[in-house]
């Protein structure tokens, strides 16, 4: 691909297209951005919460063309497209009523006269963003950078332009936060010339990325893919938990990163609760993503639906159970799979998958179940479903995760830091935690 270029996923018309910018261009925008963030920098944190905050409002007006955009280019069920947006604006606002807070310089008691941390901007920020949530993903990152002084140039997938563009033009032109329309040749070029990065998207970019990033020494924030392990113990409420590991593993299809994709359950349990799960999953309807009736949404990528094949044969092969879907899929579409007795060794065990796959996995005992969850490249989140909530603490400790669900899917929460270990990334976002990912953590000393 040598452009930006948006379709109808549902279509497959061509609905905008834009190619993309040389580096000579990308070096005239990026000297704009450092004098509008010489000028950002220097404005009270109110000011600049305040101007966040006349952005949130815009964005509110603006919810259900850019809900109906997102719906149409990433191909997700326009309710889940709204939810988007609101969680969008909810992070808005709570950073503006928090940052003045948070953002304010700490007297620390010493032998000095007076001694301080402040915490002050590191410049531009480079942002390599997916196509998913392409408002959500953008703004969890940005608003809180901006925030705290940055400027924010925002490099977006190739297949989410329209609505990328979308999103800033409501922002004001005084706003240092401009898209940068580079192709991915130019990327080490943007990382080498800005202050810092920060990237969502898969494990293997990431990795070259943060390479990128270590050569030029530029601080980075990686937010990479999960398998989160979805635990069911025998004590468990079985039909809330089959219906919160439906709607966790096949929304948007399963192409999130934070979604269950490995259920892992004790074996005297595990038949009741797939036939709960079975239950749940029969409902899921696939359509046309702007139709309310339809509950499972399209795949975004024209290569996704054989990448689900080649993995639904791949553990087929190896001795999973297909209980569900596992084939007849088209180009964006496939169906709700259910694969049981799934092996270690099979790819949607050690993999993130990234579309309508369940994956069963069935654990001898809480011990091994431990084992099985710790089993897997990567580290975003898990969740343990049981009666018992004192035992799930104690699991809660052992499972190598940036965040543990009790009785709950995995998700995100604003006032929360997200984040995961291993191949899943480091660095966090969200909360106070993802406020101080971009700063200059400085001391000041006075004799």
């Amino acid at each position: 691909m040598n452009k930006f270029i948006s379709r109808n996923i549902y279509s497959g018309q061509t609905i905008w297209q834009r190619p993309f910018d040389d580096w000579k261009q990308g070096e005239k925008q990026l000297s704009v951005l450092c004098q509008l963030q010489k000028t950002w920098e220097y404005l009270p944190v109110t000011e600049r919460t305040k101007k966040l905050s006349c952005f949130a409002e815009k964005l509110f007006a603006n919810k259900e063309t850019l809900s109906q955009m997102i719906c149409e280019e990433v191909g997700r069920c326009l309710p889940e497209c709204r939810a988007e947006l609101d969680k969008s604006i909810d992070l808005i606002r709570y950073y503006s009523h928090l940052a003045p807070e948070l953002l304010s310089r700490k007297t620390i008691a010493t032998q000095a006269r007076l001694s301080q941390v402040a915490f002050e901007p590191l410049g531009v920020v480079l942002a390599v963003m997916p196509w998913n949530y392409p408002v959500w993903q953008i703004l969890r990152f940005a608003i809180p950078a901006l925030c705290a002084g940055n400027a924010c140039w925002v490099k977006p997938a190739p297949t989410v332009g329209r609505v990328s563009e979308a999103l800033f033009n409501l922002m004001d032109e005084d706003l240092p936060c401009k898209l940068a329309w580079l192709s991915h040749d130019d990327i080490e070029m943007a990382i080498g010339s800005c202050d810092a990065l920060a990237f969502t998207g898969s494990a293997q970019t990431g990795k070259h990325l943060a390479s990128i990033a270590g050569k030029y020494l530029k601080k980075c924030v990686l937010e990479l893919g999960g398998s989160n392990a979805f635990i069911v113990l025998s004590d468990a409420n079985l039909e809330t938990a089959a219906t919160d590991a439906c709607h966790s593993r096949f929304r948007d299809a399963g192409q999130s990163c934070n979604a269950a994709k490995r259920i892992i359950l004790v074996d005297e349990i595990a038949d009741k609760f797939l036939e709960y799960f079975l239950l749940n999953c029969q409902k899921l309807t696939a359509g046309n993503p702007q139709d309310i009736s339809t509950s499972l949404a399209l795949l975004h990528l024209p290569q996704a639906a054989q990448q689900m094949q080649s993995l639904v044969d791949d553990a087929v092969s190896k001795g999973a159970k297909c209980l569900l879907g596992g084939s007849n899929g088209t180009q964006h579409s496939y169906p709700a799979t259910v694969l049981d007795q799934v092996p270690q060794n099979a790819r949607v065990a050690q993999e993130e998958v990234f579309g309508p796959i369940a994956t069963i996995i069935r654990a001898k005992n809480v011990h091994n179940a431990i084992e099985l969850s710790n089993d897997t490249p990567f580290g975003l989140g898990a969740c343990v479903y049981t009666a018992d909530t004192d035992k799930a603490w104690e699991i809660a400790r052992q499972l190598k995760v940036g965040s543990v669900f009790i009785n709950r899917h995995t998700s995100s929460d604003l006032r929360l830091p997200f984040g995961g270990v291993k191949a899943s990334g480091f660095g966090r976002e969200l909360s106070e935690f993802g406020l101080y990912e971009f700063v200059n953590v400085k001391t000041y000393w006075q004799k």
